[in-house]
This record gives structure tokens, C-alpha cells and sequence, in this order.
């Protein structure tokens, strides 16, 4: 008899939609009403049962060895697992004195670093739902990458404005009321030229805009609840935090109130890309201090971007065994650092059936948070939200996994 699930989160990217409607017979998910045309092919592809290999105590035994004689281990991924899993892990890169980085690193690496210099305003996905009057995608393509963002977060409505700033016309910009476009790698210079106008508008309201950007500037400054949601757009480009870090200022100088009368609130938003790499940045953060690029070596957490980032360690080839939790997370790697993964001794942690980028040197098949296991995921805007558990495995989970290891390595 078809079982009903109804309020079901999903962490295929970081929206983590939690109103899905799930129908199962027990063995596999016949259906995901309101799932994506990302997440509807992902769920219906889960199945239930396995059972941890015949030789899971061997293997234990054998990864635990090979972690034990690296000299330069790396722990990397993360933001497939949960709160559980990624605790396990910051764990066990303590007890092996290890390097642990997450898929930021090929990420959002320099928004983090540029909101440490600057700071930013943030809010709930819900604020921006109920109260936002201006939506700005910068350099993101939501109806490809998130394709429920919309729908959810920020649905066209009766006065509220949806602008899009790329390089190029993008599927998002067919839902939107204005398109600014930019000369490829031109976006700090733009950030820059709309802090200036800005600041021109606030000082005489006589000046009247001219151009896309004067246009896009006193529309800012005429809202009364703004959002900006930026993406790889930003995150790839050369000094990429630098560019970040004018947005983030941008946003700080439209919330710099001179006149009391104005009421205006903007804010900015990270699209992440991963279910919980959200998840994984505040588990690290809160556990070791640093958010990403955490180096145990010295016996106690140090962090440095680019010295201490697991793709760049890889391509230094100074990392000689790696445990990833979550394969396709290396899917972004710089050619030579999947070199170097070709020639060290890979653990790898993933789902049944996943088939590697990297042939791993041993791979435990792990259970699914939010459909074998429940757990605690966090969306992009950090709220976390609790996972459920829709189909039964005996499969064990990353962290069972990882504090299996954690009982067998050696302290450094």
C-alpha cells in the first residue's frame, strides 16, 4: 500500500525545499510532487534496503591503515552529509592532524573571505518572501541552478521588481522585469560606478539616472526592502573577493541612513549550490574556528585560504590520501589536482550505485540523509532543517562510518 509523505525536505541543492510530497511503496519513490527537474530524477532513483559489505570490518581496518601512514591526509566534501557526519569529520581530521575543507573551496571560498573583511547584511529566505520589493540575481542563474528559488522565495508579485546583472541573457532573465548587462569581467568596476551613483542620488535627488546602471541605482535606493543573490558569476572571477567585497559594501552604503525619514533595508545572499555546504561551513566554524581550509598538523585548527584548501593542496601535490566524503564534489577540481587524486590512495563515502570521477582505493556505500537517515541540513540562508527518514536501509551513514575510523586511527 503507496505511503504518503507529506512536508518532505530535499538536498540536492541549497534551497533545501522541505514542501515536497512524497509517495513510496516501501521499496522505492514513485512519486515527488512539487520536486524540480533537478530533484525528481535524484529521488526516484533511491531504492531501499542494502546491507554493509561482508568485508566492512576489513575495510575499516584497511582505510584506518592507510590514513595512519599518510604523512599529509586531506578530508574533503561535506556538504552531501549533515551536522552528524560533518561533526564525525572535523573529528577525525583532529585525531589524524589532517587537513578538512569543504566544497566551498571550488565555491563560495571568496564571499567568505570577503565578508570576514567587510562583514555582511543578511535575512531569512521567509523575509525575503514576505517583504522584498527589489530581487537582484548578480551573476546567478537560479532558474537553472535552484530552479524553485523563484517560485518560493521571491514569486513575482504586485510591486515587487526582479532585475537580472550577468554577462548575458540567462533562462532567469525571462522571469525578470529588468536585465543589466556587463562587459565580461567588469563587475567590480560596475559595483564600484553603483556605490558612486549612489551616493550622488542620496546627495542631490536633481540629478536624474542615465544608463543601466543609474537606472538599477535609483531603483535600489527607492526600495524599501532589497535583496541581492549573487553566484558564480562573482565567485570565479579573477580577486573574486575583492569584486564580493564591493557588493558586500554596496549593500552596507544603501543601509547607511542619513535621512531619518528613509526606511530602506537591503541585504545579500550567497546562492549556494550544495544541500549543506551551508551546513558544513557553520559545523566547521563553530567546532574549529574557521569556516573551510582547517589544518590540524600543528596539533591545534589553523586556517589560511589557498595554503590550506584541498584543491590546491591537490595540485601542489602535497597531499598524499584523501578521504572524500561525497564523489561528485570533485567534479570542480583543477585538472591537476584530480591528477593527484589519481595517484594517492582515495576513501571514498558515497551513495549505492554512485560511480566515481576518481577510481577510489576503497568505497563504503553510505545511506542518504533525508531519504535512509534523518539528519539536519541547512539551507543557504542557514536555517536549518531537519531531514526525515523515507525509505529504510541497513546501510550504514557517514558518520557511522567516520567514527568507525575515528576508533582506529592513531593520534598525531
Amino acid at each position: 500500500m503507496p505511503t504518503i509523505l507529506e512536508h518532505v525536505a530535499c538536498t540536492v541543492c541549497g534551497c533545501v525545499c522541505d514542501d515536497l510530497r512524497i509517495t513510496t511503496d516501501g521499496e522505492r519513490i514513485l512519486k515527488a510532487e512539487r520536486a524540480c527537474g533537478l530533484a525528481e530524477p535524484w529521488l526516484l532513483a533511491q531504492r531501499a534496503g542494502g546491507k554493509p559489505q561482508d568485508s566492512w570490518e576489513s575495510k575499516l581496518d584497511t582505510a584506518a591503515a592507510i590514513l595512519n601512514a599518510s604523512r599529509c591526509p586531506l578530508i574533503y566534501g561535506l556538504s552531501r552529509s549533515t551536522t552528524e557526519g560533518q561533526r564525525a569529520a572535523v573529528a577525525l581530521a583532529d585525531r589524524i592532524g589532517g587537513t578538512i575543507d569543504t566544497t566551498a573551496s571550488t565555491g563560495h571560498a571568496p564571499s567568505i573571505v570577503a565578508l570576514q573583511q567587510v562583514g555582511e547584511s543578511t535575512c531569512t529566505l521567509g523575509e525575503v518572501k514576505q517583504r522584498a520589493d527589489l530581487v537582484i540575481f548578480w551573476g546567478s542563474d537560479p532558474a537553472v541552478t535552484h530552479p524553485r528559488h523563484i517560485e518560493r522565495y521571491c514569486p513575482p508579485r504586485e510591486g515587487r521588481t526582479i532585475i537580472v546583472v550577468d554577462v548575458e541573457e540567462t533562462p532567469t532573465t525571462k522571469q525578470a522585469d529588468m536585465f543589466v548587462k556587463l562587459e565580461p569581467g567588469k563587475d567590480w568596476e560596475a559595483l564600484w560606478k553603483l556605490r558612486m551613483l549612489i551616493r550622488s542620488f542620496a546627495a542631490s535627488e536633481a540629478n536624474a539616472p542615465h544608463g543601466p546602471l543609474a537606472l538599477l541605482a535609483a531603483k535600489m535606493l527607492a526600495a524599501k526592502f532589497g535583496i541581492v543573490f549573487f553566484g558564480s558569476g562573482l565567485t570565479r572571477t579573477p580577486l573574486a573577493h575583492r569584486t564580493i567585497e564591493a557588493l558586500l559594501q554596496l549593500v552596507t552604503d544603501l543601509n547607511d541612513h542619513t535621512d531619518a525619514g528613509t526606511r530602506r533595508r537591503f541585504y545579500a545572499r550567497r546562492m549556494r549550490r550544495y544541500g549543506d555546504v551551508a551546513g558544513a561551513d557553520s559545523v566547521l566554524a563553530w567546532q574549529t574556528g574557521y569556516p573551510f581550509g582547517v589544518n590540524f598538523a600543528a596539533g591545534y585548527p589553523r586556517y589560511n585560504p589557498g595554503e590550506f584548501t584541498g584543491p590546491d593542496m591537490l595540485a601542489r601535490k602535497e597531499i598524499d590520501a584523501c578521504l572524500l566524503i561525497g564523489g561528485d564534489t570533485v567534479k570542480d577540481f583543477p585538472p591537476e589536482a584530480l591528477d593527484q587524486l589519481r595517484n594517492i590512495p582515495v576513501i571514498l563515502l558515497d551513495s549505492p550505485g554512485y560511480v566515481p570521477i576518481v577510481a577510489p582505493a576503497i568505497h563504503f556505500e553510505t545511506a542518504v540523509y533525508g531519504v535512509h537517515r534523518p539528519g539536519t541540513a541547512y539551507r543557504m540562508d542557514e536555517v536549518p532543517i531537519p531531514l526525515r527518514v523515507l525509505l529504510k536501509s541497513e546501510l550504514p551513514s557517514d558518520a557511522e562510518v567516520l567514527n568507525g575510523l575515528l576508533s582506529r586511527v592513531e593520534r598525531r
